[in-house]
């Protein structure tokens, strides 16, 4: 099943539950708009490239269209219109002024120079040019993106609308309108709801094992942040090797490691494939990779007792059912991943304002939002006896389809 496939049916199984109105299932079952460009680009060679691309708006019921941009080798159509589909529901279980969208290029930026990063960055916002802008649709980094390639983005649209726009994309260097605390926002976001679960359900993160998939941004930050509550990480993986260590893992050396030499293969343990590690016994297993991590092949093996998901889409539809059956509750990616994109939302208000907040404010607030968005979460699951992700998209449905209404478009 395709990641969008998987998407649709998450939100099928969730109108079920609640008795959606068909019709604000029909329209959100479709993006309003999807942009595939062509962009040629002159490497470092002399050869010219031309390299694939989209922009996805999914909704703008609620708002300006919102989400990141990816470079990587084997994204495609589908994959960007299920991540724009999810970024409406995040944005809107999150309470944030914002629909959703999301952008893409296939391209391998670990094969390319800085320079052809660069100049397929301009190419691309000069192919998108026409329908993003700080009221419209605001981009931001995702997988092989990061703050320099915002920076390029935002001067590239800024010159192309004679002005200096700094709201057009947040993620962005602080020197040029970033957010303090963006950064780690996404990581921050899910340990503040993983720490708002465990106190719900009368369980504690300090001494709790935890494994967490995928050492990125989303994943070095998040296990050095359950750390610091006192958890013992027992397992880390980037894309080539998985570490397993029973007696604890110091996140903050194991990245270290992996600056200096690429990998974290040197870190002390058991070195496991990544497919053996999801299966490790903990207490909490963070998903921070790729989508399709926990699908009907492996679900049988999953011996941890709550999942929580800092990627897009790392639990296929079966799985999460399955394993909510047997008492594993799996905590979505439409909540335990929106801190990135709430932060973002703060970047983009100082950018609008010219005023900009200090890092102990926006944790404040991030704090806030997080815990306000599981426990309205939390209510809708106990209210229709539902697993935590049909409640995820049980409360955006309500958010979105009050707002179709409203504007009368359904």
């Amino acid at each position: 099943m395709s990641f969008y496939e998987n998407t649709l049916k998450n939100m099928n199984k969730a109108a079920k539950v609640m008795k959606l109105d068909p019709e604000v299932l029909a329209v959100l079952s479709q993006p309003q708009k999807t942009l595939a460009v062509s962009l040629p680009v002159r490497m470092d060679n002399g050869k010219l490239q031309v390299f694939e691309g989209w922009r996805v708006q999914h909704s703008d019921v609620r708002g300006p269209f919102k989400g990141g941009v990816r470079y990587a080798p084997e994204v495609n159509m589908d994959e960007v219109k299920a991540l724009a589909t999810e970024m409406s529901f995040k944005c809107a279980v999150a309470n944030i002024p914002y629909g959703g969208g999301k952008g893409a290029i296939r391209c391998n930026t670990k094969e390319m120079s800085p320079k052809e990063i660069e100049r397929l960055t301009r190419r691309y916002v000069q192919g998108i040019y026409q329908i993003i802008g700080p009221e419209h649709d605001i981009p931001a980094p995702d997988m092989y993106t990061t703050p320099q390639i915002m920076a390029w983005f935002m001067d590239e649209y800024s010159k192309l609308s004679n002005e200096y726009r700094p709201g057009v994309v947040t993620g962005k260097p602080l020197e040029i309108g970033g957010s303090l605390g963006r950064g780690t926002a996404t990581a921050q976001g899910g340990a503040y709801v993983l720490e708002g679960y465990a106190k719900h359900h009368k369980m504690n993160i300090k001494n709790a094992k935890i494994i967490v998939q995928g050492f990125g941004n989303a994943g070095s930050y998040a296990a050095e942040i359950l750390h610091d509550m006192g958890a013992t990480i027992v397992g880390i993986s980037d894309s080539k090797v998985g570490i397993y260590n029973e007696k604890g893992i110091d996140p903050k050396e194991a990245g270290k490691t992996k600056k200096d030499k690429g990998s974290l293969d040197s870190v002390k343990g058991d070195k496991v494939t990544n497919e053996e590690l999801l299966e490790k016994p903990c207490d909490f297993l963070v998903l921070a990779a790729m989508e399709n991590q926990v699908t009907e092949k492996n679900m049988k093996n999953i011996k941890a007792k709550v999942i929580l998901e800092l990627a897009n889409g790392p639990t296929s539809a079966e799985a999460d059912e399955y394993l909510s059956g047997k008492g594993v509750d799996v905590i979505p990616d439409i909540l335990a991943n929106s801190g990135g994109v709430t932060v973002s939302y703060f970047e983009w208000v100082q950018n609008q304002a010219a005023y900009y907040w200090s890092e102990e404010e926006v944790g404040q607030k991030l704090h806030r939002a997080m815990t306000e968005a599981l426990g309205h979460v939390l209510s809708i699951r106990d209210e229709f006896k539902c697993t935590l992700r049909q409640a995820a998209y049980i409360l955006a449905f309500r958010r979105i389809g009050s707002a179709m209404k409203m504007r009368g478009i359904i």
